[in-house]
């Protein structure tokens, strides 16, 4: 099949790679354009770019997919299917409407479940047991287009973002090339999701959500330093400086006020929530290093009694 590829960050290389491995004919990629990063604001390839370059596939990164010059260039590789995961930008109806087959997504979630740009960290930080990935024909709505197909996914009690992230995408690269399959078969089968999604929509994570609000119960703290790890981290404040939590477990423990420490060892740092108590695990203090609890302690005075936050 005639595929044209359009995506950015880690989470659709995997799928490149096995439309690619799975011999279809990719007529070009579609990514955003590089931009400066680090320091030195050096320019900085896309992961899909790198990838697309290496099998010396055609690139195009426009600035705006709706530009008509752009829309224009793409209809002319006449693709006979689009295939459009984690791209980054809104796809217009005159794009939607180029390929005979559609413009198929791989969604992180198990649709109507969690539409929108963030459904990852939102599994996670919610608690749920399970998620997966719909391969999805796009229309005009956000993720709101016919359903093809489902895989899901179970989450591990310390699953965090990033394993979760690196689970969905080998399973969305994996069934996007069987539906695929179907659609050239002609046995794919179309399901027309409802207007109403089944949880809150995915908003888009950012850096202000990580800052943990002691007076939150214990659990629900633990599920976000998990959903935000490795991106944007969870975090709070020790004696004017920030203080990341990369990972925490749940102590029945209820003697303090919402951000007190309650116990000092060599290997703990036992900190009060609001219900329920957290024994930091991995920790980063502003300026430092990742670190397990006992080395972080070995370098760094705690005393019990002093409050974590703002």
């Amino acid at each position: 099949m005639r595929v044209v590829f359009m995506g950015t960050p880690d989470f659709a290389v995997g799928t490149l790679e096995a439309i690619i491995a799975d011999g279809h004919e990719v007529a070009a990629v579609i990514t955003q354009p590089d931009k400066p990063k680090g320091r030195g604001k050096s320019i900085q390839f896309t992961p899909v770019k790198e990838v697309a370059l290496t099998h010396e596939l055609p690139v195009l990164q426009p600035k705006k997919v709706r530009d008509l010059e752009f829309v224009e260039e793409l209809r002319k590789l006449n693709p006979e299917v689009i295939v459009v995961v984690a791209f980054g930008q809104i796809i217009p109806q005159a794009v939607l409407d180029i390929p005979k087959y559609g413009c198929l997504n791989v969604h992180a979630s198990l649709l109507p479940k969690y539409r929108g740009a963030a459904p990852i960290q939102w599994a996670v930080i919610d608690g749920e047991k399970e998620s997966g990935v719909t391969i999805m024909r796009m229309d005009a709505g956000l993720d709101t287009g016919d359903m093809i197909k489902k895989v899901v996914v179970s989450l591990d009690d310390k699953e965090t973002g990033g394993t979760l992230f690196d689970k969905l995408s080998q399973a969305g690269a994996k069934l996007l090339v069987d539906v695929l399959k179907d659609i050239e078969a002609g046995s794919a089968v179309y399901e027309k999701q409802p207007q109403e999604s089944t949880t809150e929509y995915a908003k888009m994570i950012d850096k202000k959500m990580g800052q943990i609000d002691w007076n939150q119960s214990a659990e629900v703290i633990e599920r976000l330093i998990r959903g935000l790890n490795p991106w944007p981290s969870a975090y709070t404040h020790i004696n004017g400086k920030t203080l990341k939590i990369w990972e925490a477990d749940v102590i029945e423990e209820n003697s303090g006020k919402p951000g007190e420490i309650l116990k000092v060892t060599k290997k703990e740092i036992l900190v009060q929530a609001g219900k329920k108590a957290l024994s930091l695990q991995e920790v980063q203090l502003e300026g430092k290093k990742r670190m397990h609890a006992d080395a972080f302690l070995r370098g760094y005075s705690l005393e019990e009694g002093t409050f974590l936050g703002a």
